[in-house]
């Protein structure tokens, strides 16, 4: 079932948005060779709890960390770990804020100190493809129109979108319907409407889309071994366009 917020549900969750964005802008600042995913996540806890907020990941499902960390060729849900980030790795730290029920969901990806131009070419081309499908979540728009802007341009690009995982409702569980895929046809899926919020979250492949499961039963990663990268955001759907939640 979609589920359609109130002006006032949207607030609280703008506000949980608030934290989620000011928590990865503090996490920008700590990206460097020989930080690790693990500390990482301990301080991301910390933060959130600081202002008053839970990570929504922990315990969803049995998943036990307050976020994911998603390294080079990991597509996303990867776990934290106490190995340290070397010098030309990419990183996506993806988490989900609860502020007193509202939920604010955000993944980012990040060089680490001094990466390769194929790597930065495809940290820009993802983060575009968010902006391409955030641009078609407004009222009277489907979910494939979103899935048809991310597609087009990264295929223009000469990359892939992860098929395997797709960005969906939020609040007031952590994945609700409708589900966003990052590809597809114009004036098909579900109708947007106002009061709807979605996450919109293209994990690309520099190689072919296909993905496969690591043994833990949580981590994916691109089967042809080649970079991914993922941008995210929570957006409502408002009459007076998409209004970003994970944003200061």
């Amino acid at each position: 079932m979609i589920t359609r917020k109130s002006k006032r549900e949207i607030e609280l969750m703008k506000e949980a948005g608030r934290i989620v964005a000011s928590c990865h802008q503090e996490v920008a600042k700590m990206i460097k060779p020989g930080i690790s995913t693990s500390e990482i996540d301990q301080f991301v806890e910390e933060y959130l709890a600081k202002h008053g907020a839970t990570p929504e990941q922990k315990g969803f499902r049995g998943y036990q960390f307050a976020t994911c960390a998603s390294i080079n060729d990991e597509i996303c849900h990867g776990f934290p770990r106490e190995e340290p980030l070397q010098d030309g790795d990419i990183v996506t730290i993806d988490m989900v804020a609860n502020l007193n029920g509202a939920l604010a969901d955000s993944a980012w990806s990040y060089p680490v100190g001094n990466v390769d131009s194929e790597s930065q070419r495809l940290l820009s081309v993802t983060e575009k493809a968010l902006w391409k499908g955030i641009e078609q979540a407004v009222i009277g728009n489907r979910t494939g129109d979103i899935g048809h802007a991310i597609q087009t341009y990264v295929e223009e690009e000469d990359y892939s979108v992860v098929r395997d995982f797709t960005g969906h409702g939020l609040g007031p569980t952590i994945h609700e319907e409708p589900s966003i895929f990052h590809f597809g046809s114009p004036h098909t899926g579900k109708r947007l409407k106002e009061g709807m919020v979605i996450t919109i979250e293209p994990m690309v492949n520099i190689g072919k889309w296909h993905a496969v499961k690591d043994d833990n039963g949580w981590t994916a990663r691109t089967l042809d071994e080649s970079l991914s990268a993922q941008y995210e955001h929570t957006i409502a759907i408002t009459k007076d366009g998409p209004v970003i939640l994970t944003q200061l």
